[in-house]
């Protein structure tokens, strides 16, 4: 008999993107994100962080005062559209840990994804969530708050012959 406790296709994908939001340096929010083909194949993944090439110890990490991490840090959603490195992403879907914002927004609009899977929407009634919603169903993006079965998954990197 097969396994009954496998994990579904959302769970999965989201999984992979809160795994990206591993890799973020921010001290204050690790957002990740993954792009899926309508064949449930990943696209792409990244998370919020300095854009390549610009080191993540030479710019400010800070969300107050009179430098913060605002003006360069490149959202999880944007860095994913652009590591697939000029893939069709049309008719796409793409998992994130938080409602994209208003610049986001507009990324995956003209990116072409057609769906947005998120967890989190703690900026639901700030002005630039307010916007990014508002394009996003002109737009025909369907968006939908996820809320896993599994909201703990728990990976064992431990070789088997070790165990």
């Amino acid at each position: 008999m097969k396994r009954t406790d496998y994990i579904s296709w959302d769970e999965y994908f989201m999984g992979i993107a809160m795994l990206a939001a591993r890799r973020s340096k921010d001290p204050n929010t690790q957002v990740g994100a993954c792009i899926v083909s309508q064949d449930n194949i990943i696209i792409s993944t990244g998370y919020n962080g300095m854009p390549a090439g610009c080191s993540d110890d030479e710019y400010p990490w800070g969300r107050e005062g009179e430098e913060t991490k605002y003006p360069y840090v490149v959202h999880a959603e944007l860095n994913a559209i652009l590591n697939a490195n000029g893939r069709d992403l049309r008719g796409s879907k793409l998992y994130v840990a938080l409602f994209p914002c208003n610049e986001c927004a507009k990324a995956i609009i003209q990116s072409g994804v057609k769906e947005v899977y998120y967890l989190s929407d703690k900026y639901a009634t700030t002005p630039t969530t307010l916007a990014s919603k508002r394009m996003l169903n002109s737009a025909g993006v369907k968006c939908t708050q996820l809320r896993p079965k599994n909201r703990i998954i728990t990976l064992d990197m431990t070789p088997e012959e070790d165990q």
